[in-house]
């Protein structure tokens, strides 16, 4: 009976575990707000996993967070891996210098695992939420992770990753890293030619700023020359990441394509604006869960739009993400395996790719032998599964 006790109430979590500093807080919007501030006045960290947090209450307690001298992570903070520990979706990855400061949950992933595999590891991941970095909040987050992550003796160098930052805000990110004595890679998915300071270097994509914090040039992406015509098939992307999502609309934005999705970076248009437009969806959006769990929780989320996808005439290549890691459903590939036993599949390529480890409770390359045995294509990462994709498509 006493080892199935859980604490009913912050105050109780505190009084069973007075050691701990920092509180994971998951509840409905509506009383996530309240539940963090009381986590601040009793000294904790919060990671606020909840979404729907009004702007102005984020901002009220991240400054009072601020003058705590704690870390508000959040709303919409979904990874986070804080001394070796991961927190909600995150991966098991080694320890070393290498930190990530991420308003985003799956890019902060991509990064970390693409890491771990090219033979680095991690001193920290700190996630701030989707919304710090808008001009309503003024990165307060960001700004005091780049504080701690400056004094930390075990941080050698800082991957930002983000969609684009307000222009003020970015201004005023670029100003504090100027004054680090560390380097730092930015990765603001969608965002170009920044005026860098000395220090830093810009990735445009995930796999890129993996590979530069790693101290490696990141190999040129093999991309179609020319344009795709009118008449070849276009690319269908059903992401559980937004921010892969966004990472392969800004690979086929580079190739020339033209790119609509629902969670639309700059220079890419909305669904149904361009009917020659190659379309990714973001399924993690509201539209897709609201009363349902995410697609990384869930994967038959993506049962519906797959099918469409593959019934479409006008589809040539499905491009797929599945990520596994902590938090993540126990066997993404084999319910997809499952799924598309049911679907007529015809001669339509399918590519994938996975971001995890091995030491993940689901082991990445168990993922990807389920895959490869059903005939998906499955690439390294991301970047390079668009890349493949859009080859396929160029040759049907």
């Amino acid at each position: 009976e006493a080892a199935a006790w859980r604490p009913r109430s912050l105050r109780a979590a505190v009084a069973a575990a007075p050691e701990a500093n920092l509180a994971l807080i998951s509840v409905p919007g509506d009383f996530a707000a309240a539940e963090a501030r009381k986590a601040l006045h009793r000294g904790l960290h919060a990671m606020i996993f909840s979404d729907n947090v009004p702007l102005a209450q984020e901002r009220a307690l991240k400054e009072e967070a601020r003058d705590r001298g704690l870390l508000v992570m959040g709303p919409d903070c979904g990874t986070a891996i804080l001394n070796g520990v991961p927190l909600a979706f995150a991966n098991i990855v080694p320890r070393g210098d290498i930190a990530i400061v991420g308003a985003s949950g799956t890019g902060t992933q991509e990064i970390a695992c693409l890491i771990a595999q090219g033979g680095g590891g991690l001193s920290q991941a700190i996630g701030v939420g989707g919304r710090d970095l808008k001009a309503e909040i003024g990165g307060i987050t960001t700004l005091m992770a780049l504080d701690a992550l400056d004094a930390d003796p075990a941080t050698g160098q800082v991957v930002l990753v983000s969609k684009p930052p307000a222009a003020e805000v970015t201004q005023r990110i670029l100003e504090r890293i100027g004054r680090s004595a560390k380097p730092h890679v930015l990765c603001f998915i969608g965002a170009d030619g920044l005026a860098l300071p000395d220090n830093a270097r810009q990735a445009g994509t995930l796999a890129e700023a993996a590979a530069l914090a790693l101290g490696r040039a990141e190999t040129p992406l093999d991309l179609p020359a020319g344009v795709l015509s009118a008449e070849a098939p276009r690319l269908r992307g059903l992401f559980a990441g937004g921010t892969l999502c966004a990472e392969a609309q800004v690979v086929l934005r580079a190739a020339g394509e033209p790119v609509a999705s629902n969670a639309a970076v700059p220079g890419v248009s909305a669904p149904g604006e361009d009917k020659l437009a190659h379309l990714l969806l973001d399924l993690g959006d509201d539209d897709y869960t609201r009363g349902r769990p995410h697609p990384m929780i869930d994967p038959a989320v993506r049962d519906d739009p797959l099918r469409a996808a593959l019934a479409a005439p006008s589809v040539g290549v499905v491009l797929l993400d599945l990520v596994i890691g902590t938090g993540a459903h126990p066997d993404p590939a084999g319910k997809l395996v499952e799924s598309l036993a049911g679907m007529p599949r015809g001669d339509t390529p399918l590519v994938a790719s996975v971001t995890g480890t091995e030491a993940d409770p689901q082991r990445r390359s168990a993922q990807i032998a389920v895959l490869e045995g059903a005939g998906l294509q499955v690439a390294a990462s991301n970047a390079e599964a668009t890349a493949l994709a859009l080859r396929l498509a160029a040759s049907r």
